[in-house]
């Protein structure tokens, strides 16, 4: 199938298969997620500030070299998690 560039503006794509489809270098910011299937995407140099994830599988989630200052996981402080799990290691 051939790739098609969607123009500038709002749109809805509902019940559709955009597996395979490449965002790079798009603005989607307001934009809204629902019932959404991103198992396997890569996702890299995106900005989710003052974004929230509800009802979400995480499962084998992975994340590298993040900017996680104010981030909260069921209310806790990630940032002060992570420090004390640190001081408990050593």
């Amino acid at each position: 199938m051939k790739a098609t560039t969607i123009a500038s503006g709002t749109h809805s794509a509902e019940g559709v298969d955009l597996a395979g489809s490449v965002f790079r270098d798009a603005n989607l910011a307001g934009a809204t997620f629902d019932d959404v299937n991103l198992q396997n995407a890569t996702i890299h140099n995106v900005n989710l500030s003052d974004s929230r994830l509800d009802d979400v599988n995480l499962t084998n989630l992975s994340i590298t070299n993040a900017n996680m200052t104010g981030m909260r996981i069921n209310g806790i402080e990630v940032t002060a998690m992570l420090a004390a799990y640190e001081r408990r290691r050593d």
